[in-house]
């Protein structure tokens, strides 16, 4: 441990160490409100910090994305929380979809493993500019559409995992729109889309430690893809503005959360998509 914080502290600067702390607050505070783990807000900004810190270019976007779901997994538990006391969270939703999360979620950072960095950033940038469609356009749905029965939510499960950890997010910006979609209030959703948030990044770490372990010349202080000090800077701001985020949801107007959230993802789709023409 004291060999990490040595090689934190000498290879970090104030500036970075303080992007990194506001970067975890907003993170945390995207978490509560949109119930998408901070994934989509954190993978963008991570790839444009740690690009300018000269790591490896070929597994920079692959470390942004792991280093998030890692931090989903206490977002994800502070924002829970605060929707739980609520009263917002379907936990038969959740229990229902989490064990095809998981499987879903091993096998997408396998297969996030043998995508370069531009495949897996314009992968990241076409599937969230259509989450955020999706959203913005707000179609109705019928009124008789319910969530499918056990086995069709666990093949839901097993998508949304497996897109979650190719891109680095708690699977809001799917499980919310799936959710929504199946007659579920949008407030139901993002609380219960909060709560999917951690099996989804625990599944998904492990994936990407694994995929990343035996890399050569990797930064110090990195676990497999996961980067330990940035994990730790942006997950300790971030579970205190968690449940401030939970609170805004719920005092917010459906329409206005469901615009919030879809020109959210729109910006982010729109850098990654510079990122991975460039790269």
């Amino acid at each position: 441990m004291s060999e990490l914080l040595s090689s934190f502290f000498s290879a970090y600067s104030l500036g970075l160490l303080a992007a990194l702390l506001l970067l975890g607050a907003a993170v945390g505070f995207a978490a509560g409100l949109l119930g998408i783990g901070g994934g989509m807000l954190l993978v963008p900004f991570l790839t444009y910090l740690f690009s300018h810190r000269a790591f490896p270019s070929e597994h920079v976007v692959h470390m942004a994305i792991a280093t998030s779901l890692s931090t989903i997994l206490f977002t994800s538990l502070s924002s829970v929380w605060a929707h739980h006391q609520r009263g917002a969270v379907l936990w038969p939703v959740v229990r229902m979809l989490a064990p095809g999360i998981v499987l879903g979620s091993l096998l997408g950072a396998q297969i996030a493993g043998y995508m370069s960095t531009t495949v897996l950033a314009l992968f990241f940038a076409i599937f969230v500019t259509f989450s955020a469609t999706q959203m913005l356009l707000d179609k109705k749905p019928k009124p008789s559409r319910e969530l499918p029965r056990a086995w069709g939510m666990l093949g839901a499960g097993a998508g949304i995992g497996t897109l979650s950890s190719l891109v680095g997010a708690g699977g809001g910006f799917i499980s919310v729109p799936f959710m929504t979609w199946c007659n579920v209030t949008i407030h139901r959703a993002v609380a219960t889309s909060a709560a999917l948030g951690f099996p989804i990044a625990l599944a998904g770490a492990l994936g990407y430690v694994v995929a990343g372990w035996s890399l050569p010349a990797m930064p110090a202080g990195t676990l497999g893809y996961i980067n330990l000090p940035a994990l730790f800077c942006i997950v300790s701001t971030s579970i205190l503005f968690a449940p401030l985020g939970a609170r805004t949801a719920h005092a917010m107007p459906v329409k206005k959360l469901k615009r919030v959230f879809a020109l959210l993802l729109y910006v982010l789709a729109a850098y990654m998509l510079y990122k991975g023409l460039r790269s």
